[in-house]
């Protein structure tokens, strides 16, 4: 997937009528969806600064093959802007995350083939669904049980060392995600 720069990132919101705050993350979704990959971006936003890290807003073929069939599919976090719906916290009780603090609506993908498609079986609620990271040292290579429907940051030791001392120092209490399709 190619690197989005500030202005186009910019002109995409407007056209699609979404806000801008001062500090958000921003996840575009690639179209290849490769299989287990982190082939997806996100971008920090704060203020007229970007910062970008590799990732993934796909579950890893783990979740893919082994969903609660109870839930009716892995959970793929539906595209579109999801305005204060995390706040700092503990992802499973382990390390600081944006944890999900309000409800957002998700895929309910459920033919295991490892891509992650946008279904017809849609669910809005509370799912666990934080923003967190993948290797707290390395960079991984496959997403595999990193995701089962987060958005998952892998930048090893820069999640630790920028993503979340920036998100602390904001001073926000609630942080924006958007995703967006590979534009």
């Amino acid at each position: 997937m190619r690197t989005y720069t500030y202005p186009e990132l910019r002109a995409e919101f407007k056209r699609l009528g979404y806000q801008w705050p001062f500090f958000h993350l921003i996840g575009v979704r690639s179209k290849a969806d490769l299989v287990n990959k982190f082939d997806d971006k996100f971008y920090l936003i704060i203020g007229g600064q970007i910062k970008e890290y590799e990732g993934t807003t796909n579950p890893g073929t783990y979740w893919h093959e082994n969903y609660d069939p109870k839930k009716g599919g892995v959970a793929v976090l539906k595209e579109g802007q999801w305005l204060n719906c995390w706040t700092l916290g503990k992802h499973r009780g382990l390390y600081d995350a944006w944890v999900q603090a309000k409800p957002v609506t998700v895929y309910r993908d459920s033919d295991k083939d490892g891509k992650s498609e946008k279904t017809e079986v849609k669910q809005h609620g509370m799912f666990g669904i934080n923003v967190h990271r993948a290797a707290q040292n390395s960079i991984s290579k496959w997403i595999d049980r990193w995701s089962g429907g987060c958005p998952v940051i892998n930048a090893g030791k820069r999640y630790e060392e920028e993503f979340i001392p920036l998100s602390k120092d904001s001073g926000q209490k609630f942080f924006t995600l958007t995703i967006l399709d590979e534009f």
